[in-house]
């Protein structure tokens, strides 16, 4: 019976790519993601200001749109640009050695007389004196290293998702490109504190907290990259 079952999913987890054959890969809706719903309920004001008929005499105002206004990203549904540049490079190396030897005899003369007796019963030369004798002995080596290199240049429009309450404002960007049947998908999602936006209205990937920044794609050359289901199915069951 478990065999079935684990035959039936297999099968039904290979229908899905068999509808995609012939087809690129499906981009996902706007409708659905989170910087749309910011954008469409920008939620409640923290504080609520009265409007002063002074306020509109002015020929130089303090709003948003004003030549003197600031139009960094500030309250929900703003958008502000991401700049992505990353350029790892690190290297690791270690080795470890390790060795143990031991050895332990044990007598069983006074175990209820039973090598006594037994020693009449073995051949000339034997006896049973010291019944049992362990040794062990372990070597143990090892090397590794490890060794990377990586660089990343980016830039993407996120959206201002919500505010904290200590000021901060969360954002998520997401960008996909696709060309031909390839679809690259870039995520980024994180908290930034207003004063790391600059004047551009850009902020860099190193001040964002609990930074999440995915860069990756799904398409032919993704599924030619990835083992069978059949493959994998295997590798999941046997415990060796």
């Amino acid at each position: 019976m478990r065999g079935v079952l684990l035959l039936g999913a297999a099968f039904l987890t290979a229908c899905a790519p068999m509808k995609q054959i012939g087809q690129p890969p499906a981009m996902s809706l706007p409708l659905e993601s989170a910087e749309m719903v910011a954008m469409s309920s920008p939620g409640l004001p923290r504080s609520l200001d009265p409007n002063r008929a002074v306020d509109g005499a002015s020929l130089w105002s303090g709003g948003r749109g004003s030549l003197l206004g600031n139009r960094r990203a500030e309250t929900r549904g703003d958008i502000l640009t991401v700049v992505i540049e990353i350029d790892d490079r690190a290297e690791f190396q270690s080795s470890s050695e390790r060795s143990r030897s031991g050895s332990e005899t044990m007598s069983m003369g006074g175990l209820f007389g039973i090598p006594q007796r037994l020693d009449p019963l073995l051949p000339a030369g034997a006896t049973m004196s010291d019944a049992v004798g362990l040794s062990s002995a372990s070597t143990a080596a090892g090397d590794g290293s490890v060794s990377r290199n990586e660089r990343l240049e980016l830039r993407v429009a996120a959206t201002v998702t919500d505010m904290l309450p200590n000021g901060s404002l969360a954002i998520e960007g997401r960008q996909e490109l696709r060309v031909n049947y390839e679809l690259r998908e870039l995520v980024v999602s994180g908290y930034v504190r207003p004063e790391d936006i600059s004047r551009q209205n850009e902020v860099s990937y190193d001040k964002i907290a609990a930074a999440r920044i995915s860069y990756g794609g799904r398409g032919q050359i993704d599924r030619m990259q990835q083992p069978r289901y059949g493959q994998r199915l295997v590798d999941a069951i046997l415990p060796f």
